[in-house]
């Protein structure tokens, strides 16, 4: 029993492996992994670049690789809602609960994924240039960022509901939850997430600066609705209290260590 306490819960370590993987996975994979080529189109007619973006690009290729980078990016944000979940799920059902939980969390994201691999392939065909569509998609993921909208999605990433406890009643709030966080998560991140697809080179770079971002966005608390910035001030909040408190955890060891060396000198000289 004492060794259990020291170990986190078997979930969390499957978790995390998963999304080790999936991140092993998109950094290994190069060609065959990397999402579809969106052409671009110029004065060439929207419906043949759609022809070329698949021949280009297979479904199933754009599912794989997008699924992979939802795995790798957005499953981490589950964990907390998780959490809540199993907290409050009997321990017989705990397994299905959280398998129905991420089916609905994923489902959502890959919905997500076909709306913005459709929005990345019109920005291409409006504006040829890649290095300028990715400009525009970072612009609107900038103005997104410091919008109220984006607040009010964030604000729902933190709501935990009321879960049943028996039968098919708990097995389809958990799939709710799943649903309606994935709809709340894919609200806030959208605009984070539609560059990636436009990113030809450093795009395994961006997407782990991505990550860390949202994930440093997802520790702040709810709040009003406001166009201001967001993301990581808890983080810097944090970073910045430790600091101090560190330097004065370590100032008295210093003080007495430097005392001690000038007794030992001062020994030695005599």
């Amino acid at each position: 029993m004492q060794r259990r306490a020291h170990w986190p819960d078997a979930w969390l370590v499957w978790l995390g492996a998963i999304i080790l993987i999936a991140w092993v996975l998109l950094a290994l994979g190069g060609s065959v992994l990397s999402l579809p080529a969106i052409c671009t189109a110029g004065a060439v007619p929207l419906s043949a670049s759609l022809d070329l973006a698949l021949i280009s690009g297979s479904p199933f290729k754009f599912a794989l690789s997008w699924g992979l980078m939802v795995v790798a990016m957005m499953l981490p944000l589950a964990v907390a809602p998780l959490w809540h979940l199993r907290v409050r799920t009997f321990a017989r059902r705990r397994g299905r609960s959280t398998l129905a939980f991420i089916a609905g969390f994923i489902a959502i994201w890959m919905a997500a994924g076909i709306v913005l691999q459709t929005v990345a392939l019109l920005l291409r065909w409006v504006v040829s240039p890649p290095i300028a569509s990715a400009g525009l998609a970072i612009a609107a993921a900038l103005v997104w960022q410091i919008s109220p909208a984006k607040q009010w999605f964030l604000n729902r990433c933190h709501q935990r509901p009321p879960l049943a406890a028996f039968g098919l009643a708990a097995d389809r709030d958990a799939f709710l939850f799943g649903l309606k966080n994935g709809a709340a998560c894919a609200g806030a991140c959208w605009a984070l997430m539609l560059p990636m697809l436009l990113i030809a080179d450093g795009r395994f770079v961006a997407m782990i600066a991505t990550t860390l971002f949202i994930l440093a966005e997802s520790l702040e608390s709810p709040a009003r609705l406001a166009w201001r910035w967001r993301g990581g001030a808890k983080v810097l909040r944090v970073l910045a209290a430790w600091r101090p408190a560190r330097a004065r955890y370590f100032a008295p060891l210093t003080k007495s260590r430097i005392s001690r060396v000038r007794r030992s000198s001062a020994v030695l000289i005599e």
